[in-house]
């Protein structure tokens, strides 16, 4: 599982990450190129920030 987050919505994303793989995520901030593409899962903002397992 992997959930893209702006600033605003790291702290749900960690929160739907543990909650549906009962497991602890890996937060890592994106890299300048990954920032100006990617948007948020939960909105439109661009995304700084990976929640993943690995």
């Amino acid at each position: 599982m992997k959930i893209k987050c702006c600033k605003t919505h790291i702290e749900h994303g960690l929160d739907v990450f543990i909650a549906e793989t009962e497991s602890y995520p890996i937060l890592t901030e994106l890299s300048e190129q990954e920032k100006l593409s990617t948007k948020c899962d939960y909105c439109e903002e661009p995304a700084l920030y990976l929640v993943a397992s690995s």
